[in-house]
């Protein structure tokens, strides 16, 4: 039986019905247009002559030739793809095509403000609580526990509030010849206590009493740090920073709390190249050098008068300047104050504070250079600089040591005035006695 149109022969199912490679179309069973227009027979759309039927035999349409996608030899008109119109995809209809931006879905909804501050708001308090518990491990992996409060023997009772003892060490370690020499620190072995201060933080304003090293104390029974051994006291006196450089902090702080009779609760010390570093760190500090001037040649201190911001050198130089001054030891221990104070003002501003690279810096400087007792935080440290910093202002004292006099180039401790300073030191009432 055949099924192929009549007037079909054999060849032509050889060549259109089995995969000629032949460029001319199928059948227009298999490959139908839309025709715009139905002309005349043997007319184009729209009346225009076209070509005539291929002699394919009875029954076979007339199929147009593509030339650039265009029927019956490039006219346009006669056949269309549709894409002019959009009538492929619904054309004019509001469904939408390949080229339309609204792709069929309306407009875009308006932004959920709302929903997108919530958001940014949880990523940043995120990432500023990953920041701050990272900093707080970073910082407290640096610090120096090194001192033992554990081996102080006799403690007094403790008070209110916190003691801390903060010792300026003249230490050399880590300082190459050049360095001291342009610090002029000379080259003394060992190291010794260059100032000491006491800092009692409490309810009733912050103190910080300068302790002068030259003061007149007696050497108690203390256990050394070192060898374990007790060393009975004999009532020996010495100046109060021969105490450090006979057997360290430990015995510093069993000096210190037998003499006055208050506990000390932290240790905090800090050498000549921390101190240093810490102030180039920051910037440097503005300090008022008063009238006349200063000059020490044997600290390297050569400053004019007036307001003028100091480097690390410079600063080391007006914290260890003595000589040049009227009241020698009293004197420095007041521009000590004056400077730790201006520090940690410095290093509490927000262009220190909000600025990661400033304030990395200068903790790493301070935390590295500092050595504490095995207790303290980064809690009692903060605690620490941040009574630094108002100590000045408010309700806080500073002040020195109440002294009476001297002998044999020692300071004597005016008694009655310091038994009523560490009463209420201890109490944590407001301090009313006033020192030299």
């Amino acid at each position: 039986m055949n099924d192929w149109p009549e007037g079909w022969s054999g060849d032509n199912r050889d060549r259109y019905g089995r995969g000629s490679a032949s460029a001319q179309p199928e059948s227009a069973r298999v490959m139908r247009q839309v025709r715009r227009d139905q002309g005349t027979p043997g007319q184009g759309a729209y009346g225009r002559q076209g070509p005539s039927a291929p002699p394919y035999g009875n029954g076979v349409p007339q199929q147009p030739s593509y030339v650039n996608g265009q029927g019956h030899g490039g006219g346009y008109d006669a056949y269309d793809s549709g894409y002019n119109t959009g009538q492929v995809y619904g054309g004019g209809s509001g469904q939408g095509g390949p080229g339309d931006p609204g792709g069929g879905r309306g407009p875009r909804p308006a932004p959920n403000w709302r929903k997108r501050i919530k958001w940014t708001a949880i990523v940043v308090i995120t990432g500023l609580i990953v920041t701050t518990v990272s900093t707080y491990f970073w910082a407290d992996s640096k610090l120096n526990r090194e001192v033992d409060l554990s081996k102080v023997i006799d403690r007094p009772e403790q008070g209110d509030g916190t003691n801390y003892l903060i010792v300026g060490s003249d230490s050399r370690a880590g300082l190459s010849s050049e360095q001291k020499k342009q610090l002029h620190t000379g080259s003394a072995a060992g190291k010794r206590t260059d100032s000491m201060m006491i800092l009692h933080t409490g309810s009733n304003g912050d103190t910080l009493i300068s302790l002068p090293r030259d003061s007149d104390v007696e050497i108690p029974t203390f256990v050394g740090s070192e060898s374990g051994k007790t060393y009975q006291g004999t009532g020996r006196h010495v100046k109060l920073n021969a105490a450090y450089a006979e057997d360290g902090p430990e015995l510093l702080v069993r000096t210190v709390e037998f003499n006055t009779g208050l506990k000390i609760d932290h240790y905090v010390e800090i050498g000549f190249a921390g101190f240093a570093n810490i102030v180039d760190a920051v910037g440097g500090v503005e300090i008022d050098i008063p009238k006349g001037g200063m000059k020490d040649t044997k600290s390297g201190a050569d400053f004019s008068a007036g307001k003028q911001t100091l480097n690390g050198d410079q600063a080391l130089a007006f914290v260890r300047t003595r000589y040049a001054l009227a009241g020698s030891d009293l004197d420095r221990t007041k521009n000590q104050q004056k400077f730790l104070n201006a520090l940690a003002n410095q290093v509490a501003t927000p262009s220190t504070i909000l600025n990661p690279f400033k304030l990395y810096p200068t903790m790493g400087a301070g935390l590295d250079s500092l050595v504490v007792d095995k207790d303290m935080g980064l809690y009692d440290l903060a605690k620490m600089f941040w009574a630094m910093k108002g100590v000045n202002g408010g309700d806080g004292t500073s002040m020195n040591m109440p002294i009476a006099g001297s002998t044999g180039g020692n300071l004597l401790w005016d008694k009655a005035k310091v038994k009523t300073l560490v009463d209420e030191l201890k109490n944590d009432e407001k301090v009313t006695v006033s020192g030299n």
